[in-house]
């Protein structure tokens, strides 16, 4: 995959060495020079014209880095964590390369990924600052049947909805499920029957509710806390 932005770039160059084919390079002096020299053989040096061609128009801001496909994790890897997100539905790479980031950051242990077919990890990874490479991740066609896996496991479920108790309020058990809905219509009616505790934010002005990923970075926070 290809990602890039200085920021994604030199995070996978610092950390993840073993996963860096080519590193492409679009404008002088960019990279440390401790960060160059490692990586001079796998250098190519582009012309803008074709950095914005592989960036699809974004900002590459002068460096482009092939790697290795994101490998996702299975859910026997997922399990074995205490603190689980789950996206029911999300869509928008922005808000969840936000939440992943913010996940990685405030103690989240793993991401499960559902309501959707496919996910455009290389956007992720840069929309995450990179924390994509270091957190946990899957797809899954069938949240119910891993619900009902993890419930076995001695897991309680959390959906974060308006209606909820204050999350303020709440103390969570060690081993913890946070789902979080799609960014308009909120919980699927499927993962809503498998929900043990609604959760919410409490305003303090009349105001009706958070974009997604910043709603999450607060429960996260919350639940990385608050454990009975």
């Amino acid at each position: 995959m290809i990602i890039y932005g200085k920021q994604v770039c030199l995070h996978a160059l610092e950390h993840h060495s073993e996963k860096i084919k080519t590193v492409y390079v679009a404008k002088k002096n960019i990279l440390p020079q401790a960060v160059f020299h490692q990586y001079h053989d796998s250098i190519k040096f582009l012309e803008e014209k074709w950095a914005q061609s592989m960036a699809k128009g974004g900002n590459h801001q002068g460096l482009l880095v092939e790697m290795t496909h994101f490998e996702e994790a299975n859910f026997s890897q997922i399990k074995q964590n205490d603190f689980i997100v789950v996206l029911d539905g999300l869509t928008d790479v922005g808000n969840i390369g936000a939440i992943v980031r913010s996940a990685y950051a405030l103690g989240a242990d793993a991401i499960i990924v559902t309501g959707v077919k496919q996910l455009n990890f290389a956007a992720v990874a840069r929309t995450s600052s990179g924390a994509l490479l270091d957190m946990p991740l899957m797809l899954s066609p069938n949240i119910l049947d891993h619900f009902n896996e993890l419930r076995q496991l001695g897991f309680k479920v959390y959906g974060a909805a308006m209606e909820g108790e204050n999350i303020e309020q709440v103390s969570f058990h060690t081993k913890r499920v946070l789902v979080l809905g799609n960014e308009g219509t909120g919980l699927s009616k499927k993962v809503m029957g498998k929900i043990d505790c609604k959760v919410s934010i409490e305003m303090k002005h009349a105001f009706d509710s958070l974009n997604v990923s910043a709603a999450a970075a607060i429960l996260i926070h919350r639940m990385g806390h608050a454990v009975k």
